[in-house]
């Protein structure tokens, strides 16, 4: 016999919704189970019970934003701290990039409940995603994501000669962090002072503590990409829409 499970976590599971998102649809009288509806919080099914959603949760769902910045230096991912600004800050009309091709029209609304899906540190530059979307944010900074995400780092060698390719294959695979092992990576040089990061996890300051351990110290970082969207020609400080045909 199968456990039963709450019904916002198997939504989740199924990729309906975020267990928030799915809580307010329960609480709307939005979801239906095996075709009856269930409006009572805390309510549990069994795997093989289907769920369907009514028109306008989807609809709901498809005015929710997903937003696409390029962080400039100083400024933090998250809740502002130390006195220093929240990326989201950035998202106002006169940022955005004026060759953004989306036809979504900016409204205040859209800054609600907009989060951060993965952080980027304060001297750390390139693409970070805000979005009101909690599917994505799960897709992103879920416990089982194996989304890539690849860094262009500036680096400068502490000690004589240059890195040798041992130190290479390490950054590769085979270094430890916080008593861990860290996943295979794909480290390569761009040219002589730059280095092509492409990790499948994100741990604090991961990429900058990987070079520090092998003698590199990293001069700039830039996420370049996450999974298959991709920075581009949007510049330091400006944002665009994620658009409907791009997925992570």
């Amino acid at each position: 016999m199968t456990e039963p499970v709450r019904l916002s976590k198997r939504m989740s599971e199924l990729g309906l919704s975020s267990r928030r998102e799915a809580d307010e649809w329960i609480a709307k009288g939005w979801v239906r189970v095996d075709g009856k509806v269930v409006s009572e919080l805390g309510s549990k099914v069994l795997p093989h019970q289907r769920i369907t959603v009514e028109r306008q949760a989807a609809a709901e769902q498809s005015k929710r934003v997903t937003i696409l910045i390029n962080k400039p230096v100083g400024y933090v991912s998250g809740q502002a701290e130390d006195g220093y600004k929240p990326a989201v800050t950035l998202v106002k009309p006169e940022n955005r990039w004026p060759e953004d091709p989306s036809p979504d029209q900016f409204h205040p609304t859209q800054l609600r409940s907009l989060v951060p899906a993965g952080r980027l540190d304060i001297d750390s530059v390139g693409l970070l995603v805000l979005t009101q979307d909690g599917r994505i944010a799960k897709q992103l900074i879920g416990e089982n994501t194996d989304i890539e995400k690849e860094y262009l780092v500036r680096v400068q060698y502490t000690k004589p000669g240059k890195l040798p390719d041992a130190d290479l294959k390490k950054l590769n695979h085979g270094l430890w962090m916080d008593g861990k092992p860290l996943l295979p990576a794909k480290v390569r040089w761009q040219n002589e002072d730059q280095l092509s990061f492409t990790l499948r996890e994100g741990r604090k300051r991961q990429i900058r503590r990987m070079c520090d351990m092998v003698g590199l110290k990293v001069i700039g970082l830039k996420r370049v990409r996450i999974g298959k969207v991709k920075l581009g020609d949007l510049p330091p400080g400006q944002w665009r829409y994620l658009r409907p045909d791009e997925q992570f």
